[in-house]
This record gives C-alpha cells, sequence and structure tokens, in this order.
C-alpha cells in the first residue's frame, strides 16, 4: 500500500549550484547528499515537513539523469512514494497491468530500498516506490 509521498526527484545541472536555491525556497537546510554509483547519481535531501525533495545531478554521462537533463533539461523527474512492503507492491502493480523499470528492490539514496514504474504505464510520470531498509 502507497502510504505517503516520500519525496519529489528534481532533476539539477549542479546540486552545489542549486542547492542555495531550494534550501532558501524551502526554509529548511539539506541533510544528507551521497552518491549512488550503481545509477550514476548524486543526491542531496532537503526535508519538507513529511516529506522531501531530492535533487538529483548526473556524475557520468550515460547515467538516466544525465540522458533526461539532455532531452529536458532540469526539472521535476519524479515522484516517490513511501511504501510499507515493497515486494508486495511490486507484485500489486505488475499485477495490475503497471510496467516496472525494477521488477525487484534495489538499493537506492537515504537508506531506502527502491523500485521504478516505467512513465509509459504512469501518464507519462516516473514514480518511484520507496522502502526504508532495516
Amino acid at each position: 500500500m502507497l502510504r505517503k509521498i516520500e519525496h519529489l526527484g528534481i532533476a539539477v545541472k549542479s546540486i552545489d549550484d542549486s542547492l542555495k536555491t531550494f534550501e532558501t525556497l524551502l526554509g529548511s537546510k539539506c541533510y544528507k547528499i551521497e552518491e549512488v554509483a550503481s545509477e550514476g547519481v548524486k543526491t542531496a535531501f532537503i526535508q519538507v515537513g513529511e516529506s522531501k525533495i531530492e535533487l538529483l545531478e548526473a556524475t557520468n554521462p550515460d547515467s538516466p539523469i544525465a540522458k533526461y537533463l539532455e532531452k529536458k533539461g532540469p526539472g521535476i523527474h519524479h515522484i516517490a512514494f513511501d511504501v510499507e512492503n515493497i515486494e508486495t507492491e511490486i507484485e500489486r502493480l505488475t499485477n495490475e497491468g503497471f510496467t516496472l523499470i525494477h521488477t525487484s528492490p534495489k538499493d537506492g539514496a537515504d537508506n531506502k530500498k527502491i523500485a521504478f514504474l516505467h512513465p509509459k504505464s504512469t501518464e507519462s510520470i516516473l514514480v518511484e516506490l520507496c522502502q526504508e531498509k532495516s
């Protein structure tokens, strides 16, 4: 079951250049910057109430974020939902006919297990499922 919006992912050309803008806008400081080498991305998280904003910067030219920025430029990249059990949600959504990019969870940023749904099955919105690692 989807429990809440966990975060909005925003693709940026440079976290260093964008962080001050978002910290000022949101009135909150970044609490974590980390790299997810398997995805070729550097992330920065800012807490906003119960949700978060994740800034995403490409760390190599072949990463999904680099390709997104090349095609669409900076902006909202995905919406992530907190789930109680990611394996159950993957199975439920697959059975409902959604196309998943990840058919099993993988390690993501901010101590999460993640899986993405393909935008072609979600009205052109990239959707991420997130579950806190135990």
